[in-house]
């Protein structure tokens, strides 16, 4: 009989629970609520099994705590029953690309992809909204009603108009901020590979509180260090205190290795020396033609040279000719390499100067990258937002965004853990420049990195209405009036994507003509039409499925007799096709194919991973020619059948056809 999919995120605390089960069993308890029985701990019994000793739940311990805490890791935990509709017309490339964006509220999100992308996401970067005093519009209710939230969170006046919330006289200015942060990392982090990073952007306000928390969500031995990046070289002048020119970036690892991060590679203008004094004595020999001189062509005795302070012991006689030394020769001094070391590096293109007194000093043709500094400016070619802005308001004509980040720090951070073919997310994705450094660094290293961006759709005009801030209010309108000249409504991620899709464009026109210029050879350019700059754009939804497919028995009799299908009107055949995607763990970039078969419209991803078909009255002879492809899945809707012998000749036409294939129906 075919299995019915669930539409909706798991419950991760239940599936926690089944984990510990197979530990202590005699920990589990049955809870009975709304006529449901579901999973719990008897958490006082788990204590007593994981201790020899009686704990005392008074005593005193180092935590970090606030109200509502409970709740923000209840809130992470819990499912939903959203999805992802694809917007194919505000796409770019949307059958090829591997990039997604999508709008909506991060947090949901989030829930939707962990199963599909858990321990798949290489790196995180995120730059969430800083506690300033303003309004942030990620409202979590805590499984309050839309209308109950609003009420008790003071964020609309008795009249229904928004008010400015989260500011410091309410009681609750760093509560607000945590509430919102906590359950947004903790789901974050089931979405990392087992070698995966994270990088916070913060400010003063809150960097304290974040590192407490990420400490509590990635373990505090996963803190990797934190990072000062100067931002600004004309800060505002709002503080009688002190200017502000740096923001801080926390990084963690989901599991902390011991492999060097990758910084910018060390460019020396003089040589090296080749000895240290606290080293032990050694001889090297230097094969022939290794050595480079301004010494006359001779012979030169062995024999003790260099200085009095720094002595080199010539071994044998030494020939030079033509400014290279023609035959093999041996120093004895207190170097810093082995023999072995000295021969790897000339293998690698060591250049090895001896001056007129026979010192010896050495340049390296590549050195070996440096661990990143915990500065970040200009000294490793990271710009600041200053430069960011001018960027941007060239490529729009006008300014968009406030302090947006510049795609060089981006990049900057990418080559940390240089993977090439790593998925990178951006949940808090404002202005996208995490998309435009991931494409720019694919065009200069041939990489084949992909991006997920998350942004809620902010609405410009309700936020020029509350814009207090002359400058603000100004950008705010100038993003209005772009929306305008392309035709879209007023939201910021219209702004976004359509700096994605110039800054595209931008990058592959320059590879076009770097590929066409004389000058460059074709091989040091990557072809221009191998660059992924297309994007899937996507937008949170409530779920495809109506109410009746979740709670069929706590829908009345009238509304089933109603109801001729439990799909939402004005849904999709590839609405449905994503939200299934999502159910079998199958990413939102996969290869999709649309086929004829016997008139009806069926879908092909990742060729025959899923093979659904949505259209009605479905017969015999199409399940046939389905099951003879072979699926992984097969799937469709329960009322699709044609008849009611279709519908029972469906699980013996896949036994005959095509038996390992999993019948799904929604």
């Amino acid at each position: 009989m075919a299995e019915k999919l669930n539409m909706e995120s798991n419950d991760l605390s239940q599936e926690h629970i089944r984990q510990i089960q197979q530990l202590f069993p005699n920990v589990v308890i049955e809870i009975k609520k709304n006529g449901k029985t579901t999973l719990g701990i008897d958490f006082d019994v788990l204590k007593q099994e994981l201790s020899n000793e009686l704990i005392d739940d008074k005593q005193e311990r180092y935590q970090m705590t606030w109200p509502d805490k409970k709740k923000a890791m209840l809130l992470a935990n819990s499912k939903i029953n959203g999805t992802l509709r694809p917007l194919k017309e505000k796409s770019v490339d949307f059958d090829n690309t591997k990039n997604i964006y999508i709008e909506g509220d991060n947090l949901d999100v989030l829930k939707l992809l962990r199963e599909t992308y858990l321990n798949k996401v290489k790196m995180i970067y995120i730059d969430p909204p800083y506690n300033t005093g303003n309004d942030f519009i990620y409202n979590d209710d805590f499984k309050k009603s839309f209308v109950e939230y609003n009420a008790n969170s003071g964020q609309y006046d008795e009249q229904g108009n928004r008010m400015v919330l989260n500011n410091e006289s309410n009681g609750r200015f760093h509560t607000d901020w945590l509430n919102m942060m906590y359950p947004r990392l903790k789901v974050a982090r089931d979405l990392l590979t087992d070698d995966g990073v994270i990088f916070i952007s913060i400010d003063d306000n809150e960097v304290d509180n974040l590192k407490k928390i990420c400490d509590e969500i990635y373990g505090e031995d996963n803190f990797i260090g934190q990072w000062n990046w100067f931002k600004s070289a004309t800060p505002p002048n709002l503080s009688f205190k002190i200017k502000k020119n740096i923001e801080y970036i926390l990084c963690y690892e989901k599991n902390k290795d011991n492999i060097k991060f990758i910084g910018k590679k060390k460019a020396s203008s003089s040589n090296d020396p080749f000895t240290k004094p606290q080293n032990s004595m050694k001889i090297l020999e230097f094969p022939k033609n290794t050595i480079t001189t301004n010494l006359k062509d001779g012979i030169y005795k062995s024999g003790i040279y260099g200085t009095a302070k720094f002595p080199n012991e010539l071994l044998n006689d030494l020939i030079i000719k033509n400014g290279k030394n023609i035959n093999d020769v041996k120093f004895k001094n207190k170097f810093i390499w082995t023999q072995e070391t000295l021969n790897d590096n000339i293998k690698l293109g060591l250049r090895i100067d001896l001056s007129k007194q026979l010192v010896l000093s050495y340049k390296k043709s590549n050195y070996s990258p440096e661990c990143p500094p915990n500065f970040i400016d200009n000294t490793v070619d990271v710009e600041t937002t200053e430069n960011a802005g001018t960027y941007l308001e060239k490529m729009f004509g006008k300014k968009v965004f406030d302090y947006p980040k510049p795609t060089s720090l981006i990049k900057y951070l990418l080559e940390f853990k240089n993977d090439k073919n790593a998925i990178i997310m951006d949940f808090f994705s404002g202005s996208a420049t995490t998309a435009e450094a991931i494409i720019n660094l694919n065009s200069e290293d041939r990489g084949n990195r992909k991006f997920i961006l998350v942004q809620i759709p902010e609405n410009l005009d309700e936020n020029y209405k509350l814009c207090k801030s002359i400058s603000s209010r100004q950008i705010i309108q100038n993003a209005i009036s772009i929306c305008d000249e392309i035709h879209m409504e007023h939201y910021l991620t219209n702004i976004a994507e359509e700096r994605i899709r110039r800054a595209g464009k931008k990058i592959k026109d320059e590879l076009i003509e770097k590929k066409n210029d004389a000058r460059n050879l074709n091989d040091d350019v990557i072809d221009p039409d191998s660059l992924d700059i297309g994007f899937r754009v996507f937008k949170l939804d409530s779920s495809n499925m109506n109410d009746v497919y979740y709670n069929p028995n706590q829908t009345q009799k009238s509304i089933l007799d109603a109801t001729i299908d439990n799909i939402k009107s004005g849904r999709t055949g590839l609405d449905l096709l994503f939200q299934v995607m999502l159910e079998l763990g199958v990413e939102l970039s996969a290869k999709i194919e649309e086929k004829d078969i016997l008139g009806k419209k069926c879908y092909f991803v990742n060729d025959n991973k899923i093979v659904a078909c949505f259209d009605d009255n479905l017969t015999n002879d199409l399940l046939t020619e389905i099951a003879n492809t072979k699926p992984t899945y097969a799937v469709f809707k329960d009322s699709c059948f044609s008849n009611d012998s279709v519908a029972i000749n469906n699980e013996q036409i896949f036994k005959t056809y095509s038996p390992s294939t999993k019948v799904k129906v929604l």
